[in-house]
């Protein structure tokens, strides 16, 4: 259900801008919304508060945002809390974010190594992931898992790739473990 709230939300939000051509502002707004709804936690107590009624809270939605951010986002804002969906609009912001970027062709990767990677290094492994792939651009996100032993592992959406040690060693072991060797067969 969830999923599917965030892509129905997600989906008009990005048709509209796309279609008034507000992409780039929608998107901004977006991202200053998200960021207002996670520091600020009394307001989501607020919001779901079992004993505020709905009008109230849209109320409150409205002071909070409106002459701040467009009319469209607010509007939708409105609509999500009428619906009681409110604990999904960061889902439907997320959602419309990474819509935005998969229609400029910008990827999202998470690199995980064994060891922190060098500049030198962390640029050769985005300019080899522009070469392979569709994307014009990424955003990277690097972290460091030293139980790889050696290699990393790229992900990027649902696809991975893993040429870690540690993923190489397992394979190993499992087509080891496949090898029956029968007592008595070995050459005297």
């Amino acid at each position: 259900m969830a999923k599917l709230v965030s892509r129905t939300y997600g989906d008009a939000l990005f048709e509209l801008a796309l279609e008034e051509q507000k992409l780039d502002a929608m998107s901004e707004e977006v991202k200053t919304v998200c960021a207002a709804l996670e520091e600020n936690e009394d307001l989501t107590r607020l919001m779901n508060h079992p004993k505020i009624v709905k009008e109230d809270k849209i109320k409150l939605m409205e002071d909070i945002f409106a002459g701040k951010i467009s009319g469209e986002l607010v509007g939708l804002m409105r609509m999500i809390v009428e619906k009681g969906h409110y604990n999904e609009m960061p889902k439907v912001f997320s959602y419309f974010i990474e819509r935005v970027k998969e229609y400029r062709n910008i990827g999202t990767a998470y690199v995980t190594s064994a060891m922190e990677l060098t500049d030198a290094q962390k640029a050769a492994v985005e300019k080899r992931l522009l070469e392979t792939t569709k994307y014009v651009q990424f955003e990277m996100h690097y972290s460091v898992d030293a139980d790889l032993i050696g290699g990393m592992v790229i992900r990027i959406g649902d696809r991975v790739a893993d040429s870690s040690i540690r993923s190489r060693l397992y394979s190993l072991t499992r087509e080891l473990s496949k090898i029956q060797l029968k007592v008595g067969e070995c050459a005297p």
